[in-house]
């Protein structure tokens, strides 16, 4: 077909022909490149050096339990309803006795500083001006004064490992609680050191050795190694120093006897909410809500510890089915989308928690790149949210969403016979005798230590 042309005016060509504005800024320049969290992950391999980044990114021997809780986020399927009002999406949740203005807070994480020197007062900051909370782990890089000072305002949440110094464990502790945190996350999935083979590939060490391949990897990353090199030296608030390999820290630091009678105690001597970190089992889960905690985080420590480990997304429903209610449910592992947040809402849990996600964004860039974490995130809770036809948390339910079924459990056989009655049978052992419980809480504090003797 013929058609009539013309000689374009300048007029018709000026707004076809609109330059994007320059960014000097390098990292805002960075930083608006990404739109997922796979984005920011990619940005921050390039910019970390291999054995941080592998910290961070690895999890334990094949890293199947990481896969798997990955791979169950995108095995779902929504159900999304029309025609409903969603001109406006509130998306705030109460947990832990406060608001939270997303339904993710950012989750405790080791050794922070080593990621990016800018550490937990970039994450502690970020989440105080979004609205949501910050844990801070035992082996932080920052104090939990250092954490309360970045985000003042704030909601932020202490995560504990019992040590074998119940005292050292306690004081630490006290400082969360003197700084004003408000919940406590016990974990308790730590008896031992998993096995991450990325760190004893890498020979990774605390704090990180030069090596010829260390130095190798560093000169393409010049600013880590700079802000690495002229700020203060990488401290924990947990321990004064070490040289090793993080697993042999883990090691000679956490106390493998902790049980049920530690886990009351502690959470008597806390003043304010505790949660259990670390439940992969519906029976666990029952077990520390009879023991009158405030909560539980359904969790595989992110893969990091035992591998083929239970999915928490897949816990989840029977978790909910049981204790929905009774406690509110928390849910980490696997999270990369604002998707996966929504699906683990709509299956029953009460808020989720971000570790790896929080720590691309940190490593991509320091504090303004923990906001672009954030920022995703958020951005994908609201257009999940309008597309499934929900305008706030409180209307998702098991309805809007389908676990589709890849990794079918086979059925157990049955059990066999009982003997006949002419066989004897074995005597019954004795049951061991259930050990003293631990102290009850002292006048004032929280330095006492259980009476049990702790070696």
């Amino acid at each position: 077909m013929k058609m009539e042309r013309r000689i374009p005016r300048p007029a018709d060509l000026a707004p076809l022909m609109r330059f994007k504005p320059l960014e000097l800024d390098a990292r805002k320049r960075r930083l608006a490149k990404a739109h997922t969290i796979a984005d920011l992950r990619a940005i921050a391999k390039r910019r970390t050096p291999k054995g941080a980044f592998d910290y961070t990114d690895g999890a334990a021997e094949e890293e199947l339990s990481l896969a798997r809780a990955r791979r169950a986020f995108r095995e779902i399927e929504f159900h999304p309803a029309i025609l409903r009002d969603v001109s406006t999406v509130d998306t705030s949740v109460e947990i832990f006795g406060g608001r939270s203005a997303m339904p993710f807070g950012i989750a405790p994480t080791g050794f922070t500083r080593m990621m990016q020197a800018e550490g937990e007062r970039a994450g502690s900051s970020a989440a105080g001006a979004a609205g949501i909370p910050f844990s801070l782990s035992t082996l932080g890089t920052t104090s939990p004064e250092g954490v309360r000072e970045a985000n003042p305002d704030g909601r932020n949440w202490f995560q504990l490992y019992m040590q074998k110094d119940r005292d050292k464990s306690m004081q630490l502790m006290q400082r969360a609680a003197d700084a004003g945190f408000d919940t406590l996350l016990v974990t308790v999935d730590v008896p031992a050191a998993g096995a991450r083979l990325r760190d004893s590939y890498n020979g990774f060490t605390i704090p990180p050795q030069l090596t010829p391949t260390t130095v190798l990897n560093a000169i393409p990353r010049p600013e880590w190694w700079w802000n690495f090199l002229t700020t203060e030296p990488l401290t924990f608030a947990s321990l004064s120093e070490w040289n090793g390999t993080i697993g042999e820290l883990l090691d000679s630091l956490f106390d493998p006897t902790v049980d049920f009678d530690d886990l009351e105690w502690i959470r008597d001597q806390w003043p304010g909410k505790v949660a259990v970190k670390g439940i992969q089992t519906l029976d666990d889960a029952k077990a520390v809500v009879d023991r009158g905690v405030d909560g539980i985080v359904l969790s595989n420590h992110g893969g990091r510890q035992l591998d083929r480990a239970p999915i928490p997304f897949r816990l989840l429903p029977s978790v909910a089915a049981e204790l929905k209610g009774k406690t509110e449910i928390v849910v980490d592992t696997g999270i990369m989308a604002g998707a996966d947040i929504v699906a683990a809402l709509a299956c029953g849990a009460d808020f989720t928690l971000v570790g790896r996600a929080y720590l691309y964004g940190l490593m991509a860039g320091g504090r303004e790149g923990v906001d672009r974490t954030i920022e995703i995130l958020s951005k994908e809770i609201v257009r999940t949210m309008k597309l499934l036809g929900v305008s706030s948390v409180a209307e998702l339910n098991p309805d809007h969403v389908t676990q589709l079924q890849r990794m079918v459990p086979i059925p157990r056989p049955a059990a066999a016979a009982p003997p006949a009655a002419s066989t004897p049978t074995p005597a019954k052992r004795t049951a061991a005798k259930p050990r003293a419980k631990a102290a009850s809480k002292p006048a004032e504090g929280l330095v006492a230590s259980p009476n049990r003797t702790k070696n």
